[in-house]
């Protein structure tokens, strides 16, 4: 018996690195009654990185090219929510709940330490992980995000365009990416890129959005005191903070407030970029990354 677990982990990790983000098998773990969906693939050795995603988003709203790129040198693994996408449940409308479910998700793999990339209202998420769960976090990026009581400022066109039932690629346009010529291809190109896998992960339900609209809007609720962020403090992580010079759904200036109060941070600030500045720039976003994972 011993022998069949011993092949079969080894034909699992074996098939894992021939994987890409095209083809590995969207699996499911069971957590507190409910079947959590996500990919993993990529070089099994060191940390893993983990991928918490955006408003709304499943797994296939990332970008191959990142993906992939970063599956070169460790394994990633990207996650669904509580009753995101394919992930059963009741969608969450806590940020604390959310963080929790992760690290559950977290240890019911086996891992004992990852290093979390969040994005938009992933990256709040990813935050109060390594609140909440400190031993669990190696490293941190945090893309596109804010942060608890943060500025709110957002152009008043983002909460229409947002919660469209089916975004299309002209919302992706305005929500992610610059405004010159030049960031509306670059947009477009991720945009064929993130549909090339066939067998797409489902929408997330519209109840998805009301309960991430509430906890995003109760997370960000003003704290008292001259410097509200001290809280940050606590993260002692190596952290890697990106943004792009005009994010019209999480401002800008609140990748500052990061950089400013989590003591091991470090700032990019990509231009002509928005919100999604990871793939307005991949090649770029990639080097960074795997500068900061291997350092």
């Amino acid at each position: 018996m011993m022998i069949v677990i011993l092949l079969l982990t080894y034909y699992r990790k074996g098939q894992a690195m021939n994987d890409t983000h095209l083809t590995a098998p969207t699996r499911f773990i069971e957590v507190d009654g409910d079947r959590f969906a996500y990919r993993r693939w990529g070089k099994p050795s060191g940390v893993p990185l983990f991928f918490v995603p955006h408003f709304r988003a499943g797994m296939d709203h990332w970008d191959p090219l990142l993906t992939d790129g970063l599956a070169e040198g460790r394994e990633v693994i990207l996650f669904n929510g509580r009753g995101i996408a394919s992930s059963s449940g009741t969608p969450r409308n806590r940020i604390e709940d959310m963080a929790d479910d992760i690290a559950a998700v977290i240890q019911a793999l086996g891992l004992e330490q990852v290093d979390l990339l969040g994005f938009s209202i992933g990256g709040v998420q990813v935050q109060e992980v390594t609140l909440r769960h400190p031993q669990l976090v190696r490293k941190l990026l945090l893309l596109g995000t804010g942060l608890r009581g943060g500025d709110q400022t957002m152009d008043p066109k983002v909460p229409e365009v947002a919660t469209h039932p089916v975004p299309g690629v002209e919302d992706f346009l305005f929500l992610f990416f610059g405004r010159s010529e030049a960031a509306r291809e670059a947009g477009r190109a991720f945009w064929e890129r993130r549909h090339q896998r066939a067998d797409q992960d489902v929408p997330s339900s519209l109840e998805v959005a009301q309960a991430q609209l509430e906890a995003f809007a109760t997370y960000a609720e003003p704290l008292p005191g001259e410097n509200p962020y001290t809280y940050l403090s606590a993260v002692t992580q190596p952290t890697l903070v990106l943004n792009g010079e005009n994010d019209v759904m999480i401002a800008s200036i609140n990748s500052w407030h990061l950089a400013q109060n989590i003591p091991n941070a470090q700032l990019l600030i990509y231009p002509d970029a928005g919100h999604g500045a990871q793939f307005q720039y991949p090649e770029r976003f990639l080097k960074h990354a795997v500068q900061f994972l291997d350092e």
